[in-house]
């Protein structure tokens, strides 16, 4: 961690940072499943087939670590069926330690291994260079490569990626068992009778009866009995009245999440045509936050944005909107549209996209990382006997277009070279964002006193709390000489608040400028300031 320099010597700037042996891209994780029948892939494709999330048992051996009895199904919907109806016996596992052995656990303390078969991904580094961006703006999985075996026949080169779960969410956000809820609706599952309709996982409000959002939720863990009438409490908000959303939504993982996507051009998500592959968390301050899944289509590897009926042009992708379904306010797409209503989070959200731009995209790193990863499997792809695509497409497809089936997929550079290029010079982009210099903060009596230099801001706020179950709170600062910002019309802005009982002080500020708001810590608020708070 990096401590800054400030009025008080115990705050510091939080980074979450963390690490795991089977799921580190320097490392090749080795995983052999073994069953005791011979017809193993039919049963499996029997209980995939007919909607069933039921396991065979399995002897599976990681890294040479045995274990015993471990549940193993099929998984996926279209890197699963497309890829089953073409023949290939590379197809996406689940296997889940505690499937009969109730304590047992994978390397690390996993309960489950996801393993996906890097479908419509030629270049083989979707999947894990997305979710290494991703990591550092907002919670994400963890993901490498595995070499697969069953019955001892080897399958290949395998996507290992972590699962949003209990251990995934005491790791990002502490103890304490909330309703987790997959938004990733089943291919075959219909919505019941009499409910209006609706579209995969939107987060339209459909009505208080739980029965119409069944097809398109799913609740991973529930911790009060409470979940679908959370769920529904939340829709009917973000759809009626937004802005009471502070009590309900992380606000600023959406918008985060929103980035992410926008940027990258990861339309197999909430922004596009299927509106799905992500989860709802409800945190211990007792809002729900978004947290992505399934990377393998991202940079432009789905080519459906849920406005336009026809497949995106690869210019199409390269100057893609970053106000999509925002421009036309597309009432299907409530969690984008109402929070983009709001001018200030609007204006956060296109500073989110300028942040993950500069750090990413405008400086090569992403294309560095990619060879970098790309390198690193080079033969493993290469002595794949499943590959999907060949071993010249993984090759190319860094660079340019190959196909996939009937399938074009864009290259990364080819997409994310003129994207970058298009981003940085739109008009939200192109006016200098305000900047921030020194943060500090003050113990006053009984107050909590924020004071930050910032140049080029029309309005600065601080978001603070007193620990992980306080939510954030919102305190304008002034420059008027009379709210601990020193003289008025200088570069110092700041305000007061009371002080509370917390465990800690935790906060960061935001400068509101003419098209986008800065964050500080930029990275904020997955990276925030925090010191000891005194009243514990």
């Amino acid at each position: 961690m990096k401590k800054l320099r400030v009025l008080l010597p115990l705050l510091w700037l939080v980074l979450p940072l963390f690490s795991q042996d089977i799921y580190d891209l320097n490392h090749i994780t080795e995983i052999r499943i073994e069953f005791k029948e011979s017809d193993w892939a039919k049963k499996l494709d029997e209980l995939k087939r007919e909607g069933h999330k039921k396991r065979l048992p399995a002897t599976v051996t990681v890294d040479g670590k045995r274990f015993e009895q471990v549940g193993v199904r099929y998984k996926g919907n279209s890197s699963y069926f497309n890829v089953q109806n073409a023949g290939s016996k590379k197809l996406p596992f689940n296997l889940k330690a505690d499937f009969v052995r109730k304590d047992q656990t994978f390397p690390g303390g996993y309960k489950t291994i996801k393993l996906s078969n890097v479908f419509r991904d030629p270049s083989f580094v979707r999947e894990a260079l997305s979710y290494e961006i991703a990591r550092k703006y907002m919670p994400a999985p963890q993901c490498n490569f595995a070499k697969v075996w069953v019955n001892n026949e080897y399958l290949g080169l395998y996507n290992n990626t972590e699962s949003i779960d209990q251990i995934f969410l005491d790791k990002h956000f502490g103890k304490g068992k909330g309703t987790l809820i997959k938004c990733d609706p089943e291919w075959k599952t219909e919505q019941m009778e009499g409910c209006p309709e609706g579209e995969k996982a939107s987060l339209v409000y459909l009505g208080d009866d739980p029965g119409c959002y069944a097809a398109f939720y799913e609740i991973k863990q529930s911790k009060d009995g409470q979940e679908w009438e959370d769920l529904i409490a939340f829709i009917k908000t973000l759809n009626e009245d937004p802005d009471q959303l502070p009590d309900y939504l992380n606000i600023d993982m959406a918008l985060w999440m929103h980035a992410f996507n926008n940027v990258l051009v990861n339309l197999d998500s909430y922004i596009g045509r299927l509106s799905h592959n992500y989860y709802l968390y409800k945190t211990p301050d007792g809002l729900f936050t978004p947290l992505l899944w399934d990377m393998n289509l991202s940079f432009g590897g789905f080519r459906f944005d849920g406005i336009s009926p026809r497949m995106l042009t690869n210019d199409d992708m390269q100057t893609m909107s970053p106000f999509v379904h925002y421009k036309t306010h597309n009432p299907k797409r409530p969690l984008l549209v109402k929070l983009l209503e709001n001018p200030l989070y609007r204006k956060i959200y296109v500073g989110h996209m300028n942040t993950i731009l500069r750090e990413n995209f405008l400086n090569g790193e992403y294309e560095k990382r990619a060879r970098e990863i790309q390198d690193f499997i080079d033969e493993e792809v290469k002595n794949d006997p499943n590959k999907l695509y060949d071993y010249a497409a993984f090759k190319n497809n860094l660079t340019q277009t190959v196909s996939a089936g009937k399938t074009k997929i864009i290259g990364l550079t080819e997409l994310m070279d003129k994207r970058a290029k298009y981003l940085s010079a739109h008009p939200l982009f192109a006016i200098p964002a305000p900047q921030t210099g020194e943060v500090t903060h003050l113990l006053s009596g009984e107050d909590l006193a924020f004071q930050a230099s910032v140049e080029g801001a029309e309005r600065v706020f601080a978001f603070y709390r007193f620990g992980k179950k306080d939510p954030y709170k919102m305190v304008e600062l002034f420059n008027d000489g009379a709210h601990y910002d020193q003289m008025a019309d200088d570069t110092f802005w700041g305000n007061y608040v009371p002080l509370k009982k917390g465990k800690k002080i935790q906060y960061y500020i935001v400068a509101e400028g003419q098209r986008l708001a800065g964050c500080t810590p930029e990275r904020a608020s997955y990276e925030i300031f925090e010191a000891e708070n005194p009243k514990n």
